[in-house]
């Protein structure tokens, strides 16, 4: 009898073995990766293009019936043509459940789509609930802002009232002013809007301000001194400690009816809006325009979020033509979807000039347009 050689590399049994442990090892591997993949929670979330709005037609109520998103009383009022949508951005995720990475990595190859922060949409221990409230009370804040607006460039007399919201414990206003205080003037200057008081807190830099206000009827005069303090943003400014809003008094009833949007960036489209409303003739020359931009008393569009998503909405709901703030010119710049016309914006007034000039059907290579600045 012949003994059985044994080959080079081991016997046959044994590299099956090597090579079952391998596959089991990689195996592990792959599983532990797709469960990381999957669980893990990343901290991120994904913003996408949210409904669009047309300002000049219809929304569902809370009850779910459909209603005019703008209905004017005590003015007379005319028809309107194309539309003047509002964009919105739909945010997928939160801290109770965040994106999987799986999710992350199509979003980051799809133009449409942006991954960003936790922390810059949900700010820590602020709940959803929470963020939800805030961006609720900021939307009625701009459909204040954008009706004062409108109907301040029609001319009409608007009354203006700075008001106390509440006092933050342990803050520099805190002992000092209380909820329901009527703010009238800063170091003797008078202040019309929420705005102007913290522009004015700014600009005293640190140094006492001394507020005339009205409490229960009676003025008396209140002095404090602001501290340094980081806002929602992130930056470093001068704050005291109140949460004001500013109560209007309007000559004529104007309702916005838009219930399931937050947050302050459909101010500019709802202040054209109203003047569409309230004026002959399509502001729009019948277009299909749409835009985004907060908007303050004195007809100031300032910077919104999700501008890119923003514009890729307003494209696929059938827009050709968008109003974009000036200070969010370089995220559009190499970001415009084809078949949509961005304008830049930093006024009500000259988006109404923009408008006019669209509507004309005219040459429109002078209107002004977004460059990158960095």
């Amino acid at each position: 009898m012949y003994a059985a050689r044994e080959r080079p590399g081991g016997s046959v049994s044994s590299r099956r073995s090597n090579g079952t442990v391998t596959g089991i090892v990689a195996l592990s591997v792959a599983l532990v990766a797709l469960v990381a993949l999957t669980f893990v929670p990343t901290p991120y979330v994904i913003q996408r293009p949210g409904p669009v709005y047309d300002t000049l037609g219809t929304a569902r109520s809370a009850d779910g019936a459909e209603v005019p998103l703008i209905e004017i009383d005590g003015a007379e009022t005319y028809p309107t043509g194309g539309t003047l949508d509002l964009t919105t951005v739909q945010v997928i995720g939160n801290r109770e459940r965040t994106p999987t990475w799986f999710e992350l990595a199509m979003a980051w190859t799809d133009p449409t789509r942006a991954v960003v922060p936790i922390d810059t949409v949900f700010p820590q221990g602020v709940s959803s609930d929470e963020r939800d409230e805030r961006n609720a009370a900021l939307m009625v804040d701009s459909q204040h802002e954008a009706t004062a607006a409108a109907l301040t460039e029609l001319g009409y007399d608007v009354g203006a009232m700075v008001r106390v919201v509440e006092t933050v414990a342990d803050s520099p206003a805190d002992g000092l002013l209380r909820a329901d205080d009527l703010v009238q003037a800063i170091d003797g200057e008078e202040i019309d809007s929420a705005t102007a008081l913290r522009d004015a807190i700014q600009q005293a830099d640190g140094a006492e301000v001394t507020l005339t206000i009205e409490r229960d009827g009676d003025e008396t005069a209140v002095a404090v001194t602001p501290e340094k303090s980081t806002d929602a943003a992130g930056e470093e400014v001068w704050l005291i400690g109140i949460a004001l809003t500013t109560d209007y008094d309007f000559p004529i009833d104007v309702r916005l009816q838009l219930d399931n949007v937050g947050g302050p960036s459909a101010g500019m489209m709802f202040a054209l809006g109203i003047i569409d409303e309230l004026t002959p003739g399509e502001l729009n020359g019948g277009a299909d325009v749409a835009g985004t931009g907060t908007i303050d008393a004195a007809g100031d569009v300032g910077p919104i979020g999700g501008i890119r998503q923003k514009l890729y909405g307003a494209r696929d709901a059938g827009a050709t033509v968008f109003l974009a703030p000036e200070q969010n010119c370089d995220e559009v710049v190499g970001h415009v979807p084809d078949g949509l016309q961005v304008y830049r914006t930093g006024t009500l007034k000259e988006s109404l000039d923009i408008l006019e000039k669209v509507a004309a059907g005219g040459d429109t290579s002078a209107l002004p347009v977004c460059t990158a600045t960095g």
